[in-house]
């Protein structure tokens, strides 16, 4: 909870990833709330009783959203899936603008990276380019965490999606701190 909320306001590009590792580590203990607290939160020695309460609290939210949105087995709740939706039409505006051209710069050199992984996932039309793009920063970072190693055409296209989706994360900050101008 402590690290979504400050991610959700430093970087929203790290928040999504966050939010989809919570939605996994609640799947792994089941949506059971006793076992995750038992087995993972109890780790957490070092808050307090409050901070220990509001932290169960708030994962258990998190299983009552995901069993509500059908989403336990697989999929992302809302808060995920409204990330990406925000940033894709932030994404749409920065293009139509001419005020922007890093971004433009930004994204042009990774459209053909995105265009290749989306033709490797066979996604359709109703997905996104920004959910293709942090699948792919998820997928990789799942490997990581597995010791498993990457291509080095796999770690070049995580620097230049990266890049680009840390340019899109600087602008959103800037936009909900004073709307940009288009």
């Amino acid at each position: 909870m402590f690290v979504a909320e400050k991610l959700r306001a430093e970087n929203i590009a790290e928040y999504l990833l966050y939010m989809w590792q919570v939605e996994d580590l609640v799947r792994a203990f089941g949506l059971d709330i006793d076992k995750l607290e038992r087995d993972y939160l109890s780790r957490f020695d070092s808050l307090d009783a409050k901070q220990q309460a509001d932290l169960r609290q708030w994962y258990a939210e998190i299983i009552d959203m995901m069993r509500s949105e059908g989403v336990a087995e697989k999929g992302h709740m809302q808060i995920c899936r409204n990330v990406i939706i925000n940033m894709s039409d932030l994404h749409d505006r920065l293009m139509q603008s001419q005020k922007y051209p890093y971004y433009h710069t930004a994204y042009h050199k990774a459209l053909p990276l995105i265009v290749e992984l989306r033709a490797k996932q066979g996604k359709d039309a109703g997905h996104s380019e920004m959910e293709s793009c942090f699948e792919l920063l998820y997928g990789v970072m799942l490997l990581k965490m597995q010791g498993r190693e990457i291509s080095n055409d796999t770690a070049k296209a995580v620097e230049i999606i990266s890049a680009f989706l840390g340019s899109l994360s600087d602008y959103y900050a800037k936009d909900r701190m004073e709307p940009l101008e288009f």
